[in-house]
């Protein structure tokens, strides 16, 4: 479903990814970790067509999107559903309006279609009868599923997810693990989670990634990463910071 080869990407002189490999089969739910400013938000822009690398190439559904233009993204793009870390919601907006505005943007649904849609929507994601509520009624749980709810509404091929439990509390973050995990099975797309939360990427991953030094530093399944005895990923996975990067 998607393949990246030799992605460098640069900022000025900063450089974020470079020769960055990967594969993402149908179907897989694959975790991005790495450390902050790491460049896993930058590749994620990559995928969907939000960035493009100095070097290489992204491939989704066996097309190079790299030399496309405006227009020819805009299709890719509506294979692709996005979570955004604070959700990301219309604050004027119902939590209707808000799910249904990728159909609205569409002009191709009667009103009652997207009435429709928008209830089916919100009980996948477990909110049945919030259609009338704003979001500065919603707690930050409902909020992320407000977010997953208009992501999935049109029913893309493949989600991407940045920091979906960041801000959340455990019992929270794990009904939306849940969530996210329920969906890949109700729906059989493609998910692609980019997350600092260790006990996350191991309940939703069915293989991690770990960016390091600007490359795909390791890989594997859940179990392999977290039984993994190389020193940068183990510090990683337990969290211990460098001496150097204490401050006092």
């Amino acid at each position: 479903m998607i393949q990246v080869r030799n992605l460098f990407k640069s900022f000025g002189r900063h450089a974020v990814l470079e020769s960055v490999d990967l594969d993402i089969k149908s179907g897989e739910s694959v975790v991005i970790i790495g450390r902050s400013g790491g460049g896993k938000s930058v590749l994620l822009k990559h995928l969907i067509g939000l960035l493009r690398p100095d070097q290489g190439t992204v491939n989704v559904d066996g097309e190079n999107i790299c030399g496309m233009n405006e227009r020819q993204l805009i299709q890719v793009r509506a294979k692709f559903g996005m979570v955004f870390q604070g959700a990301a919601l219309f604050d004027s907006m119902t939590v209707a309006e808000n799910v249904a505005f990728p159909l609205l943007r569409q002009r191709k649904h009667t009103a009652g279609e997207i009435r429709r849609c928008v209830d089916r929507t919100l009980d996948v994601v477990g909110l049945p009868g919030t259609q009338n509520k704003t979001p500065a009624e919603l707690s930050g749980g409902m909020r992320k599923r407000v977010g997953l709810a208009r992501a999935i509404i049109y029913e893309p091929r493949i989600i991407l997810y940045d920091e979906p439990t960041t801000g959340l509390d455990p019992i929270v973050s794990d009904s939306i693990d849940k969530l996210i995990m329920r969906v890949n099975e109700i729906l059989k797309v493609t998910s692609v989670v980019v997350t600092h939360d260790m006990r996350s990427a191991r309940r939703v991953g069915q293989r991690i990634l770990m960016l390091h030094e600007r490359k795909i530093y390791a890989n594997g399944t859940p179990d392999e990463i977290f039984e993994s005895r190389d020193p940068i990923v183990r510090q990683f996975i337990d969290g211990v910071a460098d001496p150097e990067d204490i401050l006092f």
